[in-house]
């Protein structure tokens, strides 16, 4: 089920197994269940950064750590483009606004076949000045299981980016031979992870995996992400206002920058008037693993 606001999937169903932990018709969403994360994904520290010679400041959205998070567009609605049984084309133009003074049009292409849920992100630079630009996507797995304990995690990050207590980057590292490295699959256990992880190990096809499974030869769901998304992000909900929603799902963030990319200019993308880019991510029912 795709929605109005932010333009992302609430919730998602294949031969009546739910593959993600989103929320129903009447709640409103938490947690950025399956928002879209425009023009930034993540945090931005202190909610300030340099572009082009200026400073701006955008609003604080996470006040009690100083960061501004996941962008302008989780709230605001956008519209049914073109529809048909297969296909759905939402849109959004981003105008400008104090803290970002650019205008971005923002249309997203969900697709559903034989082989899951597509999505292809683009951004348009439709002002008359540079841009920066980065989006992120905030689905959470889910493998019908009671917690995320008894769940196999499979996910390529050769790295971690370290975060300090407001969740900044302050360092990076190997993944080997540390709880965060799932590059092989294993359980989950009680590790908790509110990670960003970069340097994937990619396919032939330039694409790169996050399974999630119920046990180790059990049914589980995958999520994939182009090389438009360099970055993804982990969680297992352990911070959730709400403590039911807490280990009960992992959500899988792919990001075409790092956390705080506006201010560190890790991954950020800038986009030249009538400049475009997309990106591709897509999520699959996983059958018993071979």
């Amino acid at each position: 089920m795709i929605v109005e606001v932010s333009g992302g999937v609430r919730s998602y169903e294949v031969e009546g197994r739910r593959l993600l932990d989103g929320y129903g018709a009447d709640e409103m969403c938490d947690g950025a269940r399956g928002q879209l994360l425009v023009p930034w994904p993540n945090r931005l520290c202190d909610g300030r950064y340099e572009f082009d010679g200026d400073m701006f400041q955008v609003p604080l959205s996470e006040p009690d750590k100083s960061n501004a998070i996941h962008g302008f567009l989780r709230w605001e609605s956008w519209r049914v483009a073109e529809r048909s049984d297969d296909r759905l084309l939402m849109e959004h133009t981003l105008h400008p606004r104090a803290g970002y003074p650019f205008a971005v049009r923002m249309s997203v292409e969900y697709r559903v076949g034989t082989d899951g849920l597509s999505s292809t992100v683009t951004a348009t630079n439709v002002g008359d000045r540079r841009c920066p630009y980065g989006m992120g996507a905030h689905p959470y797995l889910r493998a019908d299981a009671d917690t995320v304990e008894q769940c196999w995690l499979e996910a390529p990050g050769n790295r971690r980016l370290i975060g300090d207590e407001r969740g900044i980057p302050v360092g990076i590292e190997d993944v080997a031979d540390t709880q965060y490295d799932f590059r092989t699959s294993r359980r989950i256990l009680d590790t908790e992870l509110d990670t960003a992880f970069t340097d994937l190990r990619r396919e032939a096809d330039g694409r790169a995996w996050i399974r999630l499974w119920r046990g180790r030869e059990e049914q589980g769901v995958g999520l994939w992400l182009d090389e438009g998304y360099p970055y993804y992000m982990l969680f297992t909900g352990d911070s959730l206002p709400d403590a039911k929603r807490r280990r009960r799902s992992v959500a899988v963030e792919p990001m075409t920058c790092a956390p705080n990319a506006f201010a560190s200019g890790d991954g950020l993308i800038t986009l030249a008037p009538g400049e475009s880019t997309s990106s591709r991510w897509g999520i699959t029912p996983l059958g018993s693993p071979s």
